[in-house]
């Protein structure tokens, strides 16, 4: 496999449902995994993959990033692109190697993660039955709208910001929201009081539209 990553797998053969999740910037492949048994009562297989970025975090401490970030400037179009390259190539790898369901496929993202799971969401609807973006943005430069527009397969997306959010304001939440209606896309947009961070409230709102949107 090209990324290293962590697994939940759910008893029973499969194929599972199944949840490509993209941790944030200085993080790494454990982050997002212990949200899994508490989805949907454990059912989704999820796959966290790691960025290839080093982040230093504290000493002798680093995390790990999907593309370098530009605090106040445009977008690192290139890099992002190769990171949704590398992340697609390696989710490929995991469809020949574990029991995923590839009719019931979400990409989650948080923070970092939560912008390159719209890139990849947006640009292969039809193969992401679903988009979770939690406390990101849309980087609406790498969504080709026509090429999105001509496809019949429209994910469903889920939207969670928190209003307190200190490090991606809650406008600009709020600004990919309406870009993402102007696509016709089906969005659910929920607003939390707390910061840069997942709340149980939203976790279990989480859970409960995956199994609406996803398992029923």
């Amino acid at each position: 496999m090209k990324l290293r990553h962590a697994i939940f797998e759910p008893e029973g053969e499969g194929p599972h449902p199944t949840i490509l999740a993209l941790h944030g910037w200085g993080a790494n492949a454990l982050d997002l995994l212990g949200l899994a048994p508490h989805l949907c009562g454990g059912r989704f297989l999820v796959i966290c993959p790691q960025g290839t970025i080093a982040v230093p975090v504290g000493p002798e401490l680093v995390g790990y990033g999907w593309f370098p970030l530009r605090l106040g400037g445009p977008p690192d179009i290139p890099a992002i692109v190769e990171a949704r390259e590398s992340v697609e190539a390696f989710f490929d790898q995991c469809v020949k190697r574990y029991p995923i369901d590839a009719n019931k496929v979400v990409v989650l993202g948080f923070s970092q993660g939560g912008a390159l799971s719209y890139v990849l969401g947006l640009n292969r609807p039809e193969r992401f039955a679903a988009v979770v973006a939690i406390s990101t943005w849309l980087p609406e430069e790498l969504v080709r709208r026509e090429f999105f527009m001509e496809r019949r397969a429209k994910p469903a997306v889920l939207v969670q910001h928190g209003s307190r959010d200190e490090l991606v304001d809650v406008d600009r939440a709020r600004e990919s929201v309406e870009k993402l209606r102007e696509l016709k896309l089906p969005v659910t947009y929920r607003e939390y009081d707390i910061g840069h961070e997942i709340s149980p409230r939203s976790l279990g709102e989480l859970s409960v539209w995956l199994e609406e949107k996803v398992l029923e």
